[in-house]
């Protein structure tokens, strides 16, 4: 069954975060969108921030980029395999799994990386149309 997308949310997910961090998410925040300033940002699919094109007939309704805190960490969620793509560039101390980079709190955030990284998600998520059989 489909996820139903609602957007918003995002605002308060970030203010419900410690507030040393706050800066860090929004780092994130404003580097996915001015990749996709157009997205739809949401909290509604893994309850924490996501950006997608919901109801474009595309795999996870069009979900692409998330991020989200968990002590000790500010991570961002992509599709595989991004995470692995851009291992090089990755300080020793990020902690990886397949879908998310987790940085620690107290490291800068790259939006340049994060940018590279949104961009290639899109581009995963692009090419996974659903076929729909009517």
């Amino acid at each position: 069954m489909k996820k139903k997308i609602v957007p918003g949310g995002v605002d308060e997910y970030i203010a419900a975060c410690p507030s040393e961090v706050q800066s860090k998410l929004n780092a994130i925040r404003d580097a996915i969108k001015k990749v996709v300033p157009d997205a739809v940002e949401t909290v509604s699919y893994f309850k924490f921030p996501g950006y997608g094109y919901p109801d474009q007939g595309y795999d996870y309704s069009g979900m692409f980029a998330w991020f989200s805190y968990k002590k000790p960490y500010v991570r961002l969620h992509v599709r595989p395999p991004v995470v692995a793509d851009y291992k090089s560039e990755y300080k020793e101390n990020y902690v990886l799994n397949v879908g998310a980079v987790s940085i620690p709190e107290q490291e800068a955030i790259s939006p340049s990386l994060v940018k590279k990284m949104v961009e290639a998600s899109l581009d995963v998520m692009k090419s996974k149309v659903i076929t729909r059989h009517e």
